[in-house]
């Protein structure tokens, strides 16, 4: 008989953290890995209610060619068929439909509209995390750097302060150059 490891963890893999995500062609070329955040919240916010995944439908169609062809053969046999000139319902059928066009079209642009801002609100707080670790890191090779010309020269350089109007000269090694005064530095063979 084998004997049960002891110890040793296997890992599990969650499930798939989201859900299917609607409208499927903007999603549908590119793994949601490399999806911009704001892309999948806005995604996913449209896919969890039945009023835009409706609104969404309705927009797709009526944005395609699809929708421009059925329109002309539909208006072709109404006029053809169902009524003779001046076409009065057809004029009121087409003049609601252009009201709910409209609509569709203006929640389109207000959900692109709230996408842009999600994604820039996303983008600006991003960049301040890296604005942020970069200053952290500027410090950090600041503070090494100091370190290092502190054990390297054996000196300690105090920090400026407020007050003083003359800077601090470090001493001079041998065989260096003239301070900014126009001094030699101190000889240490002396």
């Amino acid at each position: 008989m084998s004997q049960p490891l002891t110890g040793a963890t296997i890992p599990t893999t969650p499930p798939h953290p989201r859900p299917i995500l609607r409208p499927s062609k903007l999603l549908a070329n590119t793994p949601h890995a490399k999806l911009h955040p704001a892309v999948l919240a806005e995604a996913e916010r449209r896919a969890s209610s039945l009023q835009l995944r409706i609104a969404d439908a309705i927009t797709a169609f009526a944005g395609s060619m699809m929708f421009v062809y059925l329109h002309i053969v539909l208006f072709a046999v109404w006029m053809l068929v169902f009524e003779q000139s001046p076409w009065p319902t057809l004029t009121l059928i087409v003049s609601l439909e252009a009201i709910f066009l409209s609509t569709f079209v203006m929640i389109g642009q207000n959900r692109q509209a709230a996408f842009q801002q999600a994604k820039a609100d996303h983008d600006y707080g991003a960049q301040e995390k890296l604005l942020e670790e970069n200053t952290e890191l500027t410090r950090m090779i600041h503070q090494l750097t100091a370190d290092m010309h502190k054990q390297m020269l054996g000196t300690v350089e105090p920090e400026p302060s407020a007050g003083s109007a003359v800077p601090h000269a470090s001493p001079a090694l041998p065989g260096s150059a003239p301070d900014a005064s126009g001094d030699a530095p101190a000889s240490s063979n002396s």
